[in-house]
Parts: structure tokens; C-alpha cells; sequence
């Protein structure tokens, strides 16, 4: 059998609201799944991904998961 790669997981949260951004990082906002202040999704750490979180990386927290 083939071993399976492991896939990091990681964990965003929205921080700081996204009144007074940018339209490209709104809509990266929404494409992760982020509504509201407190609110946090679950990913696969994909190079997207990663890039999504590049663009707002000042208005989440991102946290890994083992």
C-alpha cells in the first residue's frame, strides 16, 4: 500500500473586521469562510489557501493543528 502524505491543517480566525478593506480581501475573506469578528474555519494548508491568507493576514489569526 501506498503511505498517504499528511496534510497540515490550519485554523483561521477573523480578527479585525473587514469595513474599510479592500474588495480583494473582502472577497478573500468570504472564500475562506470567514462571516463574522470571532469566527474560525478549518483548512488544508494549500499553497491557495496560504495565498488567501497572505492577502488578510493582518485581519486573521492563523493557528496549526496537529
Amino acid at each position: 500500500m501506498a503511505k498517504k502524505k499528511s496534510v497540515k491543517k490550519i485554523r483561521i480566525s477573523l480578527v479585525r473586521s473587514v469595513i474599510g478593506s479592500k474588495p480583494k480581501q473582502r472577497k478573500s475573506v468570504k472564500a475562506l469562510g470567514l462571516k463574522r469578528i470571532g469566527s474560525s474555519v478549518e483548512h488544508d494548508a494549500s499553497p491557495s489557501i496560504l495565498g488567501m491568507v497572505g492577502i488578510v493576514a493582518h485581519l486573521v489569526k492563523v493557528e496549526e493543528i496537529d
